[in-house]
């Protein structure tokens, strides 16, 4: 199979984009034509063509029919949300009395109120904002002559029409269906997996090592596709089950695609860890037959690839099960009468283990409810299975409960939202009344939930905004004899915007504002000189977005990249925690444990996108008057960081396996428990004293602080001497390479001594293969633990170097120092 190059893929995102450009412009032109050519009682019922604009660019965008219906279920229930209470408020207070001030108040209130709920969807909550502020702004222009029923009528209308035209321009030519999205988008991702286990199979088995060095090179750009693919498919998802609601409601067995190709992923990650810490080409172990061999598990596995691709069907009948394969074939590849002897033939055994990872499947996590993780400890229920099932539904029934309750997150994003549009809305009418609506209605579609870039994105609105504004000013000047056909002007714009919103300079926010600008302008009539209009509104937007990043500032003051550090030591503190609860047993103690360490492992995950987002965010920000952020040792962490979260996943699928096999071995497995117990333990004592040091150094504001705080505290000892404070400390910070070679000899000895071992039973002949499998496996993990470990060391240790400039850095005196006794 041909290998996708990047100008081939460069070709298919063009054509997406350009679709996507095609399908907003055409949606755009439905509510253009409603709105200036339509009939009179059409042109009268959306009276805020604006809205209708804006809804259309937040329900329409990289959309399929799915996301357009549900945009419309989000646009029908933001106006249930705003339409009735806004009616019954201008019922009680009179149109003729809201002024500015209480407009604003009016407005604050309300945002409060539909912000505050968690579960409500963040569109909704942008489109209630949005017919919020024109409800009030537009009372107070025109004062006693709104209509306390039409006016909120007349806002719903806009609101409707801008939703209707989103699922009108998902429908023409032909329908654009999530559904086929998904199930094309598998398909490439089942090629890409091919394709990148090709080049892994051929790196492995490459003569030399320039040959495989382009071939790992090849496949790095597949990686990146791929994440992007399987990122497409999670986006596209709900808006498939809003096409087909019948797989939501009436299918038991629905398959998440993206959860299903995820554990193709997994396995295909390990092989580029295994040959990228290979030192040399060609590996020592391979000859021609084992070479054929690995060529037959490969088309084996590209058969399961093939079935892959028909993932889109949801139905766990469907499900892909692997084909059969010659169990000779996969023993010989495990060549268990073979000696091993050096850390190249530990990668190669590992390679071996993704190899068959990818074709069986990823094991099954145990299953085990009401179990209770205390850092590296586990409280289980001793008592009675009824009383068990009273805990576990009360525990469900209380958790429900929280549920309702807002928690602090979505209080703090709800008073940031009703402050902000609160200022806006005042200042906006205080600078501008007939133009008051714009400071509000520029940061009503711009909240999120997490945090975000503040000064860059307000820059890239505040920036298109402005050359929105431009080009439409451009257009009417230069077809002010035929302000007719000013509207075509648009299109053009909206297929370029379309392009600028997946652009790195603008994103999202910026070609969003982009669009918006030229739309107020070429899409509307009777608003006034367009020159005039654009300063204005201009000028709003500029104050909706200070008073959105002032209130930003005061509720989040901290800077990312302070938060980056935060959580960098917050993520290294879960990976020990993750390591610390490694643990090789057996029965049902087992099963506890794997359970304990999959959800731990799943929160080192959330943590690392955590990171991963204020890193990008840092890199974003401006420095002002700070230290400038070192995004590239950030970047090294992180990726030291993902490489260990992997790591360990293999570890936890490898002693998985030997604690099921130990059932069945009796007393002959007491003796490998205890000596892979002994090597874990070890491994775990240099690791952990490692990461715990390195959280702290971390953490610390300046050495020059530290030394200050030190004799404040009267702190003795003799760092000369070469002794730790306690005996917590470790000597070094990391692993040398002794130690390294320590667990690694270890492991060979014992898998040596499995291999060698002619005594066993014709029955335990696989299981040995499987257990030399593991074992080999587990060795180069814990090899490749202890190198990032090093590696991470070498990072911090230039983070913290850069922070101290003037300060010789020694790791292991600060260490000393930060556990040092008091003196009293």
């Amino acid at each position: 199979m041909a290998t996708t190059t990047p100008a081939e893929s460069s070709q298919e995102l063009w054509r997406v984009r350009l679709g996507s450009g095609l399908r907003t412009a055409l949606a755009c032109s439905i509510v253009g034509c409603t709105t200036l050519y339509g009939p009179e009682h059409l042109r009268r019922m959306p009276a805020f063509p604006a809205f209708s604009y804006v809804t259309t660019i937040l329900i329409v965008s990289d959309a399929t029919l799915g996301d357009a219906l549900r945009g419309c279920w989000h646009a029908l229930y933001a106006t249930i949300q705003v339409v009735v209470p806004s009616i019954l408020c201008l019922w009680l207070i009179g149109p003729a009395r809201f002024t500015s001030g209480l407009a604003a108040v009016v407005v604050a209130v309300t945002a409060l109120v539909v912000a505050l709920p968690e579960s409500t969807h963040l569109m909704t909550k942008r489109i209630a904002f949005g017919q919020i502020v024109i409800m009030c702004v537009g009372t107070v222009i025109h004062g006693a002559e709104t209509g306390v029923v039409m006016h909120p009528v007349h806002v719903a209308s806009s609101t409707a029409l801008g939703a209707f035209a989103s699922v009108l321009a998902m429908l023409l030519p032909y329908p654009r269906l999530a559904y086929y999205e998904v199930k094309k988008t598998c398909r490439l991702y089942a090629q890409n997996a091919s394709e990148r286990l090709n080049l892994f199979v051929k790196a492995f088995s490459a003569q030399d090592n320039t040959a495989a060095q382009d071939l790992i090179s090849d496949a790095k750009f597949l990686f990146r596709a791929g994440a992007k693919l399987l990122l497409s498919i999670k986006d596209k998802q709900e808006g498939m089950l809003w096409e087909r609601p019948q797989i939501r409601f009436w299918k038991p067995n629905y398959i998440d695609p993206r959860e299903r190709l995820q554990e193709l992923e997994i396995p295909i990650k390990g092989m580029e860890l295994a040959l990228t810490s290979c030192p040399s080409f060609p590996v020592g172990m391979i000859d021609q037959e084992l070479r054929d061999d690995l060529q037959f598990l490969k088309a084996q596995i590209g058969l399961k690839l093939e079935q892959a691709k028909c993932y889109a069907s949801f139905d766990a009948s469907n499900a892909t099960t692997a084909p059969e394969t010659k169990r000779e074939c996969i023993d010989k590849l495990l060549w268990t009468l073979k000696t091993i002897s050096s850390t190249e033939d530990v990668l190669a055994f590992f390679f071996f283990y993704c190899l068959e990872l990818l074709h069986n499947g990823l094991p099954i996590a145990p299953n085990t409810e009401c179990s209770i993780m205390d850092g590296s400890k586990m409280i289980t229920a001793e008592s009675s299975d009824s009383k068990n099932e009273g805990e576990c539904m009360l525990k469900r029934v209380w958790g429900s409960v929280l549920m309702l309750l807002p928690c602090s997150e979505s209080l703090v994003f709800a008073l940031k939202c009703s402050i902000s549009l609160g200022l806006a809305v005042l200042f906006g009418l205080i600078y501008n009344r007939e133009n008051g609506y714009w400071s509000g209605l520029t940061i009503a579609i711009s909240f999120v939930h997490k945090r975000q870039a503040t000064f860059t994105l307000a820059n890239a609105r505040a920036q298109g905004t402005a050359m929105g504004s431009v080009y439409g000013i451009l257009c009417c000047f230069m077809f002010q004899k035929v302000g007719n056909f000013r509207f075509l002007t648009l299109l053009p714009w909206i297929i370029f915007t379309s392009f600028l919103r997946h652009s790195r300079m603008y994103g999202e926010a910026g070609g969003i504002s982009a669009v918006i600008g030229a739309l107020l302008i070429l899409g509307r009539k009777n608003y006034g000189t367009p020159t005039e209009f654009a300063i204005a509104r201009i000028t709003e937007a500029t104050i909706g977005l200070i008073c959105l990043v002032v209130i930003e500032i005061l509720f989040q003051p901290a800077r990312a990249a302070t938060l980056a550090k935060t959580q960098l030591s917050r993520s290294l503190s879960v990976l020990r925690d993750v390591i610390e609860l490694t643990h090789l047993c057996t029965g049902q103690k087992s099963m506890l444990i794997s359970r304990g360490l999959r959800d731990r492992q799943k929160k080192l995950k959330s943590h690392i996108n955590e990171l991963e987002s204020f890193i990008r965010e840092a890199e974003l920000e401006p420095n002002f008057w700070f230290l400038p952020f070192h995004g590239t040792c950030y970047r090294k962490l992180l990726g030291s960081l993902s490489r260990m979260a992997d790591l360990m996943l293999f570890v936890t699928y490898e002693l998985e396996f030997l604690s099921q096999v130990s059932e069945r071995l009796g007393d002959v497995w007491k003796e490998i428990q205890e000596q892979i117990n002994d090597d874990l333990e070890l491994f775990k004592e240099w690791v952990v004293n490692s990461l715990k040091c390195l959280e702290e150094v971390i953490m610390i504001k300046s050495l020059e602080m530290l030394q200050q705080e030190l004799q404040n505290k009267n702190i003795s000892h003799d760092f000369e001497l070469g002794r730790s404070p306690n005996e917590d400390v470790p000597s070094s910070l990391g692993p040398d390479e002794e130690d390294v070679e320590e667990i690694l000899s270890s492991f060979l000895q014992l898998s040596n001594g499995i291999a060698n071992n002619n005594n066993s039973k014709e029955e335990e002949e696989n299981l040995k293969s499987q257990m030399l499998l593991r074992l080999n496996g587990l060795s180069f993990c814990f090899n490749s633990l202890m190198k990032e470990t090093t590696k991470m060391e070498k990072e911090v240790k230039e983070l913290v170097k850069w922070e101290n400039p003037t300060k010789t850095v020694n790791l292991y005196e600060i260490s000393c120092k930060l556990n040092a006794p008091y003196t009293k």
